[in-house]
């Protein structure tokens, strides 16, 4: 008996296929091989096709099921995570009428800031949680502005995720969590958010059906079996955003259990119990993968868009030429905790919402010629990242959660043992490393959806811990020296 989980990613989309009573992941595959193609007819605009996703994914599945032998009947359940806050528009012959819209298009931004300030904040942070910002509300906004005989058009508008899960099934469907990363969820009234909708000027029939998120959403047409290779009448039973499904992939459900991730980008995503959200919008808050009107499960996210970025860019710019990761994890290593005062801020990635949406750009502070060489440089960009994730966890805590332990996976920024240690040290936190990954993830929880475990709990009893960090108490009052450093370097530009 076996699961299949699909990734759909703005770089690539992964499929994996996990067997159901081992937990273990049998095959697994991604595709293109170079990373998917964003168009970008302006600065700021970021689109893709999305029957390139269902390509790319007919390519992975068609591996993995090539490699494992695996007999397509006994896949006995789909899950799918997919890239947050796209714009997938289609008409009432489910035909997609315009390249989607992804997370990292900016356009929707003045509508949202235009939104937030004539609608009220505090309203708009009472009953969504966040500021309308740069999400799939207001990236229809623009729609609705610049092409209005395609918006006349449009019948219902999708998620990528629930893009991927009507092409399987022929069901146009979200979920609670889907609306609420759309910014079109009400949490007051627990329901659509009619007053965004009101403002926005958008009819109520444009939200598709509400399901579950984890349920049977539909099963899998004749026409997607043969055009993929798996049996016909297969259930979907699970889909989440990529970053409450990562959370879901470590097996983070429950209020104070935090999960992080640290790639181009980096994310610290807390789960809370309570109904809560930063007053600056410097933290997202969506519904979590086991919201549910009796039960409140928000994740709240810290995002950092400079984060492994920086350490590439120090590889190719600053690091000795031709060195690996690992050895500039030693290079770093050289240097003391601190870097002797020398403190970089990661922000040359773009606006930053944890800082209020600013663009402060990348800078490095407290150079001394005499005294300081390239370890400390590659230290302090290490350093940089982390404590910009401190930052973001400050604010998370100011919300009522308690961080004392963060579950990450054996991947990327993760992979260096002194960003762990940094991490730890400034946090206080415990770190757990999993193998894991968010296709993996998603096949388990197609397996909590169809029913095949009863809980998250037996779905991740076999999910794998690598290692264990723990905060080291005499490095303690040297990390926070650090930060607080650091973080007075960067109030200079927040003022």
């Amino acid at each position: 008996m076996y699961l299949l989980g699909y990734d759909i990613g703005s770089s690539s989309v992964k499929a994996s296929l996990v067997n159901a009573e081992t937990g273990k992941c049998v095959s697994t595959a991604f595709y293109p091989k170079v990373e998917a193609e964003i168009i970008s007819h302006k600065q700021g605009w970021a689109e893709q096709r999305p029957d390139q996703w269902w390509g790319h994914l007919k390519q992975s599945t068609e591996a993995i099921l090539k490699e494992s032998g695996v007999d397509p009947k006994d896949i006995k359940a789909i899950g799918i995570s997919y890239q947050m806050h796209g714009l997938v528009c289609i008409d009432k012959e489910r035909n997609v009428l315009r390249p989607a819209i992804i997370w990292c298009d900016s356009r929707g931004v003045p509508y949202g800031e235009k939104a937030f300030k004539e609608i009220g904040e505090e309203k708009c942070l009472s009953h969504i949680l966040n500021s309308p910002g740069n999400f799939t509300a207001t990236k229809l906004a623009w729609v609705k502005e610049h092409e209005p005989e395609l918006f006349e058009k449009i019948d219902k508008i999708l998620l990528p995720g629930d893009y991927i899960a009507m092409r399987l099934t022929d069901r146009v469907c979200t979920t609670i969590s889907g609306l609420s990363e759309a910014m079109l969820w009400d949490f007051k009234t627990g329901d659509v958010a009619d007053f965004l909708l009101e403002y926005l000027g958008f009819s109520r029939d444009i939200i598709p059906e509400i399901v579950p998120t984890f349920a049977v959403q539909g099963h899998v047409t004749a026409e997607a079996a043969a055009d993929l290779g798996i049996a016909e009448g297969t259930p979907v039973t699970y889909r989440a955003g990529d970053q409450p499904n990562n959370a879901l992939s470590l097996n983070v459900f429950n209020p104070g259990e935090i999960a992080s991730t640290a790639g181009t980008s980096g994310v610290v995503y807390g789960v809370n119990g309570e109904v809560n959200y930063d007053t600056k919008s410097r933290v997202n808050t969506f519904a979590h993968v086991n919201h549910t009107p009796d039960q409140t499960r928000l994740g709240i996210m810290a995002c950092i868009s400079g984060t492994g970025i920086l350490n590439s860019w120090m590889k190719r710019n600053v690091a000795p030429e031709g060195i690996s990761y690992a050895e500039m994890n030693d290079l770093a290593a050289k240097a003391p905790i601190g870097s002797e005062g020398v403190s970089i801020l990661p922000f040359g990635n773009g606006a930053e919402r944890v800082l209020q949406n600013r663009e402060i750009g990348s800078s490095i502070h407290g150079i001394n010629f005499i005294r300081h060489g390239k370890h400390h440089l590659v230290r302090a960009a290490q350093e940089g990242i982390v404590f910009s994730f401190q930052y973001g966890i400050e604010i998370m805590e100011r919300l009522g959660m308690e961080v004392k332990k963060i579950h990450a996976g054996h991947a990327n920024m993760f992979l260096s043992p002194l960003f762990r240690e940094t991490l730890a040290g400034i946090s206080g936190a415990t770190i757990e490393l999993y193998d894991t990954d968010g296709s993996v993830g998603a096949a388990k929880g197609a397996g909590i959806g169809a029913g095949i475990y009863a809980d998250n709990n037996e779905a991740f009893a076999t999910l794998d811990r690598i290692e264990v960090i723990e905060p080291v108490a005499a490095d303690r009052q040297a990390y926070v020296d650090a930060y607080n450093l650091w973080k007075e370097r960067l109030e200079m530009y927040l003022h």
